[in-house]
């Protein structure tokens, strides 16, 4: 998204040079304004899923519960989960069920799960638009774990950079091959971690995960 938006200006600045190629500016600065709009709204909602404190709040801040100061940086054992690709996983139709079926399984392994959908994943479950809130809720997890992105724009590039942010793996079975100049983590193992259902039982290839969490939840000077 950022190399869209460097040749969107570019085109901007080319369309005020030369008079021959003006018309561009019809196109190049609509989509300099969006996708500078989209960068920075992914900005902030990366903020906010990481607890940091340049993300200004929407509204009144909600108590947290027993926290003596604001968390920074990254969590441990973020993972990020494709909503709209995960609702498909049981018999093949959009259930939000699985995707806290999901939710709940990583959560009782000790990882830190978001959810990011695509706009249209309300209408695909229950017939209408449902906001970061309303899924959140559905997902028994705090609104500022889910993430609906804006209409008109794929989730994927959200996604992907909500995982580098975090520095946590996608859970999807997507393979992004569109996404991988941008990000080239892509082909790493372990960072797009696949699933589904055997037998009515959730998988998760969580290995390369697994490993890595232990890693980085390990104590120095306990081993031996």
């Amino acid at each position: 998204m950022f190399l869209f938006v460097i040749l969107c200006l570019i085109g901007v600045v080319v369309a005020l040079i030369l008079p021959a190629w003006s018309s561009l500016l019809l196109l190049a600065g609509p989509c300099a304004v969006a996708g500078i709009l989209i960068l920075l709204h992914d900005h902030l909602m990366i903020a906010r899923w990481s607890g940091r404190d340049d993300a200004p709040p929407a509204k009144a801040p909600r108590s947290k519960g027993p926290r003596t100061k604001p968390a920074r940086g990254r969590s441990k054992n973020w993972i990020i989960l494709d909503g709209s690709n995960v609702m498909y996983w049981k018999d093949g139709t959009p259930q939000i069920e699985t995707v806290r079926e999901v939710v709940d399984h990583l959560t009782r392994l000790g990882y830190a799960p978001g959810v990011m959908f695509d706009a249209n994943a309300g209408y695909l479950i229950s017939g209408t638009y449902r906001h970061d809130a309303h899924l959140g809720r559905m997902l028994g997890l705090k609104e500022e774990r889910v993430m609906v992105v804006p209409k008109g724009v794929p989730a994927d590039p959200y996604i992907l950079t909500a995982a580098r942010d975090l520095g946590g793996p996608v859970v999807t079975n997507d393979r992004y091959r569109d996404w991988v100049d941008d990000h080239p983590e892509i082909i790493k193992p372990g960072h797009l971690i696949r699933g589904g259902y055997k037998s009515g039982r959730l998988w998760l290839d969580l290995g390369v995960a697994e490993n890595r969490k232990a890693t980085a939840n390990a104590v120095p000077g306990n081993g031996s």
